[in-house]
């Protein structure tokens, strides 16, 4: 069994959505402060590396983080390689080959210092949502910090995804992933009410446990 992390590391080097809340672990009790064990504290936001958007982060009647349905991160996916692409349309997926497949990941390659927060980043068109409808698609993943632009306030992507029942997965490190079928874990935390959560993501070549 193959398995490829396509997880960002968290650490204080990892960038934030500016203005958001920076990823901190300190390591509150030592061994020899406590006794018996070493004891860390987490600072961060819910959108820090890879994770994923609850619909509750950009529609207040939502579904939060506790409520996500788990089997729509536990799925058969592809990787499809739209590197180059300033806006990813509905014909960049013409003669994509879906098979089984529930989740589908585009690797851009447009966020290779995930140290520094982008300024642009590529552009989906909201007709893709239809094409995932069509193939019932459940899932949409990107190596981005978001789905739409950066300077977006109407969020077209997110709002079209969530209008159809579809799912969120951003900051995904795809940059040595070959294109192609794999099955993906990429399960948020239960945090009561969240609007989002970071995963550990992972792709598992030929579905092998």
């Amino acid at each position: 069994m193959k398995i490829h992390d396509i997880s960002m590391m968290l650490n204080s080097e990892v960038a934030e959505w500016p203005g958001d809340t920076s990823f901190q672990f300190n390591l509150n009790w030592t061994k020899q402060q406590s006794g018996s064990v070493n004891v860390g504290q987490l600072t961060t936001s819910t959108h820090i590396g890879t994770h994923i958007d609850a619909p509750f982060h950009f529609d207040d009647k939502g579904e939060k983080v506790h409520e996500l349905p788990l089997e729509n991160y536990i799925v058969e996916a592809i990787v499809i390689d739209v590197s180059g692409q300033d806006v990813i349309s509905r014909e960049s997926l013409r003669k994509v080959d879906i098979a089984a497949a529930k989740a589908v990941l585009f690797r851009t390659n447009a966020w290779n210092d995930r140290t520094v927060f982008p300024k642009e980043i590529p552009a989906f068109d909201v007709e893709v949502v239809e094409w995932m409808m069509e193939n019932d698609i459940v899932l949409f993943g990107v190596d981005l910090p978001s789905v739409d632009a950066i300077t977006s306030k109407d969020l077209p992507m997110h709002h079209a995804l969530g209008k159809a029942g579809r799912y969120i997965l951003e900051g995904l490190v795809l940059d040595e992933i070959v294109e192609g079928a794999y099955r993906l874990i990429a399960l948020p935390l239960k945090i009561e009410g969240a609007d989002g959560s970071p995963v550990r993501a992972v792709l598992i070549e030929d579905g092998d446990f």
